[in-house]
């Protein structure tokens, strides 16, 4: 599962500089391998689950006590960062993305600055 994920952020060629956003973000895993990567950019993590957020804020405390990261409890529907534009939208295994991924895509791409890339990716968990 790691190797998914680790494979996954790589290809997102993360710049130091650069606003995030993951939509499902679970327990943080891509968080921290993103947030290594930072400097002067911000990751947001978004989930629905309220356990979700409390685990991966809890893994990756070093990094919201250093301002780098912040998570959310939110679905993508519901979302709100207000003025916050990112360079870079991901979203692992969200389901929406499989089942309605024009309605999902016209969501994320709504925070998306100028220039900014969309990254989904999905497959069954356990044997996709």
């Amino acid at each position: 599962m790691s190797d998914r994920i680790e494979k996954f952020v790589e290809a997102m060629h993360i710049q130091p500089h650069e606003r995030i956003l993951e939509i499902g973000c679970g327990h943080g895993v891509a968080a921290s391998l993103i947030c290594e990567k930072l400097a002067t950019g911000h990751y947001v993590g978004i989930d629905r689950s309220p356990k979700m957020v409390a685990a991966a804020t809890k893994r990756n405390a070093a990094f919201v006590s250093a301002g780098l990261a912040t998570f959310v409890v939110a679905t993508l529907e519901s979302y709100d960062p207000g003025q916050a534009r990112f360079d870079k939208v991901l979203a692992m295994r969200v389901r929406l993305f499989h089942d309605r991924p024009e309605e999902a895509g016209r969501l994320a791409e709504r925070w998306l600055a100028p220039g900014g890339k969309l990254f989904v990716q999905y497959d069954e968990p356990g044997g996709g």
